[in-house]
């Protein structure tokens, strides 16, 4: 009977891992550890003439988009005071109906006055008079505080639009810019992200995922680095990290040399791999 392969269960990936948590499973791939060490440097140098390029486009994506940003808020703005104009222009409308209702309305009383029979009947008429007469008043003064606001946002909304204006022009100079850059290193950047997804494909999650980490983590994005050796420097069994610049003990150079281990250096956590790589 045959036995039963048991499936190994890969743990999940630890977002904080770094490549000395996984030196132990760094061997359990279907590339050799040369090979390996050797995909992750390649893939280190297409990222780092990645980063070259991106680093011509400066701020200017980060500029765009704030500009981008600022404007949406403005046109918010703008919609906002203009959508607030139309209402003070409904309500203007409004009251000037009311007016003439109002007017109406006294005008009729005015002529029930002088055919009244009883000083009753007359009283009654006055109070409707005046009640009409304070509600066209109310009317007339809901245009006047309505056209002063109207007056007051069209202000705004002129403010608004000589910003928005301005913006608008900063933006198009910008992604103009953004765009020359962009479409001088277009063809590039095509191709080097095209031998990333290459190395990327032959290496597993966790390492990946660490790789991307320490890569993060450092100012310089380097995350593989090769042993440095100085100009004057003749001993073949002395080198420091080509990260930090730190020394690196003579056995672990002669592990790095090897290409059998992943020596990470002790200081920075990168992976030290043999200059023999360059």
């Amino acid at each position: 009977m045959a036995t039963k392969k048991t499936k190994k269960i890969e743990a999940p990936i630890d977002q904080r891992e770094t490549f000395v948590s996984i030196q132990k499973t760094f061997a359990d791939s279907d590339l050799s550890v040369e090979e390996k060490l050797k995909t992750l440097y390649e893939l280190q140098q297409v990222d780092t003439k990645i980063d070259k390029i991106l680093q011509l486009r400066g701020e200017l994506p980060l500029e765009v988009e704030a500009l981008q940003e600022e404007i949406a808020v403005l046109q918010d703005k703008a919609a906002e005071i203009s959508a607030e104009v139309d209402f003070k222009a409904t309500e203007i409308a409004r009251a000037k109906n009311d007016i003439v209702d109002c007017q109406a309305q006294i005008d009729k009383y005015k002529a029930q006055v002088d055919n009244v029979s009883n000083s009753r009947e007359y009283d009654s008429l006055q109070k409707e008079i005046e009640n009409q007469d304070l509600l066209l008043q109310i009317a007339q003064k809901q245009i006047s505080e309505a056209k002063e606001a109207t007056l007051a946002l069209k202000q705004d909304l002129e403010v608004v639009k000589e910003k928005l204006a301005v913006k608008e022009e900063d933006l198009k100079i910008k992604e103009d810019e953004l765009s020359t850059i962009v479409e001088a290193t277009s063809a590039e950047e095509k191709k080097l992200v095209a031998e990333r997804d290459a190395y990327t494909s032959k290496i597993d999650e966790r390492t990946l995922s660490a790789y991307d980490r320490i890569r993060q983590s450092n100012h310089n994005h380097l995350a593989v680095v090769p042993v440095y050796r100085a100009e004057n420097e003749k001993d073949e069994l002395s080198g420091s990290c080509g990260g930090c610049l730190n020394s690196i003990p003579a056995q672990r150079l002669i592990d790095i040399q090897s290409n059998k281990k992943m020596i990470i250096c002790e200081y920075c956590g990168r992976i030290l791999v043999n200059p023999d790589f360059e």
